[in-house]
């Protein structure tokens, strides 16, 4: 590769050069299971970072050194406030102060399952107003093959400049495993993108100071593909096992005994776990972002949307177990049983509760008149949810022998760590298992349906 000094007029080799010694100042807009392990990260690597959020009291709270995510240590966060390398604000009349501008926000899908970028067009719109020449903006958040340009571009030239020569614009899409021990944001390799020569070298020299591994493609478009295809290959794989779950419990045979046994090939099988739906803000949400977009090019992206009916459909299918569970157990169905949903978070050793199957099946409950409650030790409260605002406020109840024996069934939809199987398995009175965890855990009884 040739040397910057060959490649770019003086105004791009100051801003790699400051780069490289760490002179540069990193905004990041969203500060949430995203956005705050990359603000940390920057910081770990010498650099002062802004972070914007326009949740004042989480603001408030990252400033006096408290994370609000559980697997981020507060101390993390204090010694970053406290070495006045980070701070945090509300206020977007300072996006003009960041030499480099990265985008975490959320990109939900509406009620339609189309798309909803609300939260990219106004960070988008925000910076607009402060934009400056030599800014780099990145986009992280997950979304249609073309966003960045069709999208986000047009918005930002609003301000007056043009992107390529004035400021700069990439697409990186985020590839965060909250809970995840083994890989952290520095050890994942990035993914980097943009349209143009200046751009491609800005971010691709950003992120090489941050992550250990950067991986180049040719396009902000080919970036986003990426992180579809990604999380599209894992729904799809998802589903395919949850199809195989439902056709060989009509066959009495137990699936994960199949992909135990199955995964044991050194070639050619990869292993995916069934569960009672999909969960998380990337799996359940991302490939019906290219569905949509699929549709403009009158392309009917057939098998993506099969995945999406076939995970989305079990929930029901659980609900229908522990009904038909109860039923030849104490001869009664769901009206009027007291349940307990062991897990609220949507994955195991995690707060994080965004699209979280348990939602839906605590809402499949209450249609049919139980009465729910739950227990998780990640999670005390169920904070304000998109979908589900009915749920906000309630709490999760003690795992305690007298607890246990006081609900007719215990359904287990998350399989942290941190709970005492052992203890549910002895007093409880009815187990159905989306997670296999008893078994696995070696805990064996006749009254442990898996669903």
């Amino acid at each position: 590769m040739s040397t910057p000094s060959q490649e770019f007029p003086p105004e791009i080799t100051n801003l790699l050069t400051r780069i490289a010694d760490r002179n540069y100042t990193i905004g990041i807009v969203g500060l949430g299971y995203v956005g705050l392990p990359l603000a940390l990260t920057a910081v770990q690597q010498g650099f002062d970072v802004l972070g914007f959020d326009i949740n004042g009291a989480r603001v408030a709270d990252l400033n006096k050194g408290r994370s609000g995510i559980e697997h981020i240590d507060d101390k993390v966060i204090e010694a970053a406030v406290s070495a006045g390398k980070f701070r945090a604000t509300d206020d977007f009349s300072e996006l003009g102060k960041p030499d480099a501008i990265l985008i975490a926000v959320p990109t939900p899908l509406s009620k339609q399952r189309e798309p909803d970028l609300v939260y990219v067009e106004r960070s988008a719109e925000a910076i607009a107003l402060c934009l400056r020449k030599g800014q780099l903006v990145v986009l992280e958040s997950t979304t249609w093959p073309g966003t960045t340009k069709e999208l986000v571009k047009p918005i930002l030239e609003k301000a007056g400049l043009v992107c390529g020569d004035d400021f700069f614009l990439a697409y990186s899409p985020e590839r965060e495993d909250p809970g995840n021990t083994e890989y952290q944001t520095r050890s994942i390799p990035k993914i980097v993108g943009a349209d143009d020569a200046a751009s491609r070298a800005l971010v691709g020299a950003l992120y090489g100071t941050l992550i250990s591994e950067v991986v180049p493609v040719v396009s902000a478009a080919t970036a986003e593909a990426v992180k579809l295809t990604e999380n599209i290959f894992r729904s799809v794989n998802i589903a395919l096992v949850n199809e195989l779950k439902l056709i060989y419990d009509k066959m009495d045979i137990d699936i994960w005994d199949v992909i135990d046994a199955a995964k044991t090939k050194p070639f050619g099988f990869m292993p995916f776990y069934p569960g009672p739906g999909l969960g998380g803000h990337c799996i359940p949400i991302d490939p019906f972002y290219l569905t949509w977009k699929a549709r403009e090019y009158e392309v009917a992206a057939r098998f993506i949307e099969l995945a999406g009916e076939i995970n989305t459909a079990m929930p029901h299918h659980v609900i229908n177990k522990l009904a038909s569970a109860l039923d030849g157990s104490f001869s009664r169905g769901l009206n009027g049983s007291n349940i307990l949903v062991v897990g609220m978070a949507y994955k195991k050793n995690v707060d994080d509760m965004r699209e979280s199957p348990s939602l839906k099946l605590i809402d499949l409950l209450a249609a049919r008149s139980a009465n729910v409650e739950y227990h998780d030790p990640h999670i005390a409260e169920v904070p304000q949810t998109r979908s589900y605002p009915h749920m906000r406020g309630m709490k999760s109840v003690d795992l305690t022998p007298e607890t246990l024996q006081s609900f007719d069934a215990v359904l287990i939809s998350t399989d942290h760590d941190a709970i005492d199987w052992a203890l549910i398995v002895e007093h409880a009175r009815l187990i159905v298992d989306t997670r296999n965890v008893c078994n696995r855990n070696g805990l064996f009884d006749g009254k442990i349906h898996k669903a």
